[in-house]
């Protein structure tokens, strides 16, 4: 599996922001945990924060699925806390930051 381009700022530590752009074939929810873990420094595969405490996988992916006519949802954000962080997760790429 190839890995989505990770975009990070790096202002001060606690203000810290990622951007992971998927890939089309890339279910949301996956992308969701690997930015969620690269946002709090941790792989994905050994990440404390568990996605599935926050939200449905299965239900994430879905809201993102192509339409029952074959056409891609080009629009719609999904946004939640998870862990002390906001994530908002678009058709094209998930966006990790601070809450408030």
């Amino acid at each position: 599996m190839t890995e989505g381009r990770v975009t990070e700022s790096h202002g001060c530590g606690l203000r810290r922001r990622i951007q992971y752009d998927r890939h089309d074939d890339e279910p949301p929810s996956i992308a969701a945990a690997t930015a969620l873990a690269r946002y709090h420094g941790h792989d994905v595969t050994a990440a404390s924060t568990q996605l599935y405490d926050y939200v449905d996988p299965d239900a994430l992916d879905e809201l993102f699925a192509d339409t029952n006519r074959g056409a891609a949802r080009a629009t719609g954000i999904v946004e939640f806390e998870a862990d002390g962080a906001m994530v908002t997760i678009r058709p094209d790429c998930v966006e990790v930051r601070p809450t408030g």
